[in-house]
C-alpha cells in the first residue's frame, strides 16, 4: 500500500512521518491489521534513508500504534474501539488553535523591529566561529573579547569608565539580577521602585527577599529613609511609568548610598532610545562604578531571541564576586559571544543602534500622532520621552481589564500596567508597546482601540 506522506523542509523528516502515519490511524485512513510498507519501500517512496523510517516505525512502535510480526512486517494495532475515540478526542485538542492566532496587532513592550536587523553581516559573523575552535564552554564570567568591546562601549557612550575584569555577562538581567542577590547573602533589605519592574520582583519573590517599596515620583525613585543593602532603579526609562530620573535625584541617591554604603544596581533599561532632551548621565558614570552595580542588556539594541546581558561591578567586588562563582559555568553560547565582539568591534553594533534611533523615533511620534488624533482628550499618556512604550490612562469609564477584554475583541492586544504595582494603583492604565509595529500597524491598532473603547 501506498500512504498518504507529504514532507516539508525545516522540520525533522522522521517526525513529520511518524506524526501523519498516526493521524492517518486515528482518523481510520489506514484500517488496524492493515500492513504498512517496509522501510526500504518507504524510503525509496519518499525519497529518505531507511535509517529516518526505521526511527518513525520506532516511535510508533512505542507508543502502541503499530505492532512487528516477525518474518511479516509491521501492521496498524486493532486497539479497542473505546480506546481509539479517547485518542481522537485527545488529538483534535492538541490541534485546537491557540489564542495568539487571534490577535492582529500586539502591543507588546519586549518586542523590537526584527526587519531592520542586519542579518547578513550577522550570519556571517555565526559562520566564521561555527567551527571547532569556538564549540567548548567560555569562562563563566564571559568571552574577553566580547567584555573588552562592551568596556570600550559604554565608555563612549555612558562615560562609564571600567575594565574588561569588571565586566560580566549573563543569559538576560534576572540571571545576574539573582547572582548579585546571592552573593551579597540571604537576609537583605532591598528597595525596590514601587511600581516596578515586575520581573525583577520575581526574582526577589523566588529567592524569599525582604523587598522594601520605595514610591516612585515625577522625578523618579525616591530617596530611601534608612539603609538598605541594595536598590534596584531604573533611572533611564522607569519602568513601566517611563519618566527620565532627574539629575537632580541621581545625585541624591548617590548621596544616600554612600552615607549607608549601600549598592544601587542601575538598569539602564532603554537608555539608548531618548526622543527628547539631552542625555542624561547614567549613575555610573556620576558614581564611576563605586557605589553603583550596571546592568546592560542587547535584547532590545539586537534582537530579544540573542538572549545576552552583561553586568559591571565596582573593581572593589571583583575579586569577591569571582571567588563566590568560581564553579559556575557559562550560561551564554560562545558562538554568540564571540559574533557580538565582533559586531561590535567592526562598528555594526553603533552604526544598527543609529539606524533603529531613527526608526523607533518616527513610531513613537506616529503612536503620539494616532492617540492625539483618534482618541478622546480623556485618555493620558505618561512616559513618552524615552524607550519603546508609553503608558496610557484610561478615563474613569474604563477600567484597566474592561479596556483589555474591549481590545481583544479587535484583536489588538494592550498590557495591564498594574501587575506592576504592589497596591491597587489609584488610575486605570494600560501599557502599549510600538517596538515590533509599523507605522501603519500602529495607527490601525489606536483606530482599533478608538472603536473598542
Amino acid at each position: 500500500m501506498e500512504l498518504p506522506i507529504y514532507l516539508k523542509q525545516g522540520k525533522s523528516l522522521y517526525r513529520q512521518i511518524y506524526e501523519q502515519i498516526k493521524i492517518a490511524i486515528l482518523n481510520k485512513t489506514i484500517s488496524p491489521e492493515c500492513k504498512l510498507p517496509s522501510k526500504r519501500q518507504l524510503a525509496t517512496h519518499l525519497g529518505v534513508s531507511i535509517h529516518t523510517v526505521r526511527e518513525a516505525y520506532e516511535q510508533l512502535l512505542d507508543e502502541g500504534y503499530i505492532v512487528s510480526r516477525e518474518r511479516s512486517g509491521y501492521f496498524v494495532s486493532a486497539f479497542e474501539e473505546e480506546w481509539q475515540h479517547i485518542t481522537e478526542r485527545k488529538q483534535i485538542y492538541e490541534f485546537e488553535p491557540i489564542t495568539n492566532r487571534k490577535i492582529k496587532i500586539d502591543f507588546n513592550s519586549g518586542h523590537v523591529d526584527t526587519a531592520k536587523f542586519p542579518y547578513q553581516i550577522w550570519k556571517r559573523f555565526i559562520r566564521l566561529y561555527t567551527n571547532e575552535g569556538s564549540l567548548d564552554n567560555s569562562p563563566w564570567q564571559g568571552e574577553w573579547a566580547l567584555r573588552n568591546e562592551i568596556a570600550n562601549y559604554v565608555g563612549r557612550s555612558r562615560g562609564v569608565h571600567c575594565g574588561a575584569e569588571q565586566v560580566f555577562l549573563y543569559s538576560g538581567t534576572q540571571m545576574q539580577l539573582q547572582d548579585v542577590c546571592q552573593f551579597f547573602g540571604s537576609e537583605l533589605k532591598i528597595g525596590m521602585e514601587e511600581p516596578g519592574f515586575i520581573r525583577a520582583k520575581a526574582v526577589f519573590s523566588k529567592l524569599r527577599q525582604n523587598v522594601i517599596s520605595i514610591p516612585v515620583d515625577d522625578q523618579g525613585a525616591t530617596i530611601p529613609d534608612g539603609k538598605l543593602n541594595l536598590l534596584y532603579t531604573t533611572p533611564a526609562h522607569q519602568f513601566p511609568l517611563g519618566m527620565v530620573m532627574s539629575l537632580e535625584r541621581r545625585i541624591g541617591l548617590l548621596n544616600w548610598a554612600q552615607g549607608h554604603e549601600s549598592f544601587i544596581i542601575e538598569d539602564d533599561y532603554d537608555s539608548e532610545f531618548r526622543y527628547n532632551g539631552m542625555p542624561i548621565p547614567s549613575f555610573a558614570q556620576l558614581d564611576q562604578l563605586q557605589r553603583v552595580i550596571y546592568f546592560g542588556t542587547f535584547t532590545k539594541s539586537l534582537i530579544p531571541s540573542i538572549r545576552m546581558s552583561y553586568m559591571i561591578l565596582p573593581a572593589a567586588l571583583v575579586e569577591a564576586f569571582e571567588k563566590f562563582n568560581e564553579y559556575q559555568k557559562s550560561t551564554v553560547s560562545r558562538i554568540e559571544q564571540l559574533a557580538v565582539a565582533e559586531f561590535m568591534r567592526e562598528g555594526h553594533y553603533e552604526r544598527h543602534l543609529a539606524k533603529m534611533r531613527t526608526a523607533y523615533r518616527k513610531k513613537h511620534k506616529a503612536l503620539l500622532q494616532a492617540i492625539d488624533t483618534f482618541l478622546p482628550t480623556d485618555f493620558e499618556i505618561i512616559g513618552e520621552n524615552s524607550g519603546l512604550h508609553i503608558l496610557l490612562k484610561l478615563p474613569s469609564r474604563l477600567t484597566e481589564q474592561e479596556a483589555i477584554q474591549k481590545a481583544l475583541e479587535k484583536e489588538i492586544r494592550v498590557y495591564p500596567a498594574s501587575v506592576s504595582y504592589t497596591e491597587q494603583p489609584k488610575s486605570n492604565m494600560v501599557i502599549l508597546g510600538y517596538g515590533g509595529l509599523t507605522i501603519e500597524q500602529i495607527k490601525e491598532g489606536i483606530i482599533k482601540l478608538a472603536q473598542a473603547w
